[in-house]
């Protein structure tokens, strides 16, 4: 079981709660937030993550973790403007927060 700030993961059954309310994700959005939560305080390309999400080495499409993103933060409740879960750094790619900095 991964924990960080409210959010646990269980790679095991690939299913995710926030606080006591279980998130059902699609397989693609469980294994972006697997792959950023695994990284949790560190930056992650999105080469890192076309790689462990999509196994490919190429762009299938520049908007496909976009996409993604959005669908997930929207499930997560995490505001893209004032994000407290994941946080994009622009030039460089994602970070999962270990902790809510907006407070």
């Amino acid at each position: 079981m991964l924990e960080v700030q409210d959010v646990r993961l269980d790679p095991e059954s690939r299913r995710l709660w926030r606080g006591v309310e279980e998130i059902v994700l699609s397989r693609k959005e469980f294994d972006l937030v697997h792959a950023l939560i695994t990284h949790a305080g560190q930056i992650v390309t999105r080469d890192q993550l076309m790689r462990e999400v999509w196994h490919t080495t190429f762009w299938t499409s520049s908007k496909t973790i976009d996409v993604h993103l959005g669908w997930v933060r929207r499930k997560l409740g995490d505001d893209s403007r004032r994000p407290r879960l994941i946080t994009t750094i622009r030039g460089q790619g994602l970070r999962f927060e270990t902790e809510d900095t907006t407070r």
